[in-house]
């Protein structure tokens, strides 16, 4: 009975192999004397060696060729998440430190500003130091809804809090006399278009006061990580986001029409137990790695020998481990014609070679004796 059946699906299979091949052959016979079918227009497609595979497109806008590095929809829902934590004050202690030395050169401008524009306010960490003396209003803007919404406000400035992109700022040209931005800016894609958008908000004559995270930020964590990928899987990914380096902000700044700039860094070094309460928090302020070729996940092997090489290589005597926070602060202003200004070219008075022999003749008395 087996015979049988393995017979007829044997015979079913060579009728329907005929069938297949006349009717190929009735194409064949025919086809000559139809008429060529008219193909449509087709659009001009790169070649293929050419041609960008999808994980690097979306790392490319599509608007004037700038680099598309983060994710900015994870990054907005990192910051929601980090504010909506019950605990999310705890985390706040690196901002808090940074704004306060953002708010203390504002200080050092010895004037009174109408109106102030927060760009990247988060929870308020500008906002906590700001007071009726230095500033008339207040407004703050985040792309993370949550953390707009829980952000502090000053109790005797008017404050006005609205959702808002960095690179989009949805104000008439010429609207502030300030604007403050403190650790915000270093997760922006198209960061000369987001100065040049705070520079056209601006009135004349009125700064720029910012900080950011750049250089070497948690140097010790990216070496760490790598040096535990290589060993425990043969390579390694990027698991801390790329910053900006002190030497490009300053021509950043030129470049978005800022004059009178100024570009200084300070390194602050925060004591961790471990690498993992580093990360968590990280994590708990909303400064999650985003960046488009991020890994998102980590194999536990290659934590433990990540954190046991952070501590071999970074461990203090007292068992805890350093994590150094880069901060570059930076100053800008728009341009006004009563600003000081350069003079042309040819129109000094003095040679330097002449007072270099005056220098010299005065100095060298007292060299004698």
């Amino acid at each position: 009975m087996l015979a049988g059946r393995f017979a007829t699906s044997s015979c079913r299979r060579i009728k329907a192999q005929r069938a297949l091949q006349w009717r190929n052959a009735q194409w064949r016979k025919h086809s000559h004397s139809r008429a060529p079918r008219k193909q449509p227009p087709r659009a001009y497609r790169a070649p293929c060696c050419c041609t960008l595979n999808p994980a690097w497109s979306r790392r490319y806008s599509n608007e004037q060729g700038s680099m598309n590095v983060f994710d900015r929809k994870a990054k907005r829902i990192q910051k929601n998440r980090a504010a909506a934590a019950p605990n999310a004050a705890t985390y706040d202690y690196l901002k808090d430190e940074v704004a306060s030395h953002v708010i203390d050169r504002v200080c050092d401008v010895a004037r009174f500003f109408s109106v102030a524009l927060d760009v990247g306010c988060g929870r308020g960490h500008v906002a906590k130091h700001v007071t009726k003396e230095m500033v008339g209003s207040l407004y703050q803007c985040d792309m993370a809804e949550t953390a707009v919404l829980s952000s502090h406000a000053p109790p005797d400035v008017p404050s006005y809090r609205l959702v808002a992109d960095e690179e989009f700022l949805p104000f008439p040209d010429s609207t502030f006399d300030l604007a403050v931005s403190s650790l915000s800016l270093h997760w922006v894609n198209d960061l000369p278009r987001a100065l040049r958008e705070i520079h056209r908000v601006l009135k004349p004559d009125s700064p720029l006061i910012g900080a950011m995270f750049a250089g070497d930020t948690l140097f010790e964590l990216r070496c760490a990580l790598q040096l535990a990928e290589m060993e425990r899987e043969g390579g390694f990914a990027a698991h801390v986001s790329p910053f900006t380096e002190m030497r490009d902000m300053g021509n950043l700044l030129t470049r978005a029409g800022y004059s009178l700039t100024t570009v200084d860094m300070d390194d602050i070094e925060v004591n961790y137990p471990s690498m993992f309460e580093l990360m968590q928090d990280l994590k708990g302020m909303g400064e999650n790695n985003c960046a488009w070729n991020r890994r998102n996940y980590l194999k536990r092997s290659t934590q433990q020998a990540a954190a046991t090489k952070y501590e071999e290589l970074y461990g203090k005597e007292d068992g805890s481990i350093p994590a150094t926070f880069q901060v570059l602060y930076f100053i800008g202003w728009r341009p006004h014609e009563s600003q000081a200004q350069p003079l042309k070219r040819g129109s000094a008075t003095v040679s330097l070679k002449d007072l270099g022999e005056t220098m010299a003749s005065k100095l060298k008395p007292s060299s004698e004796s």
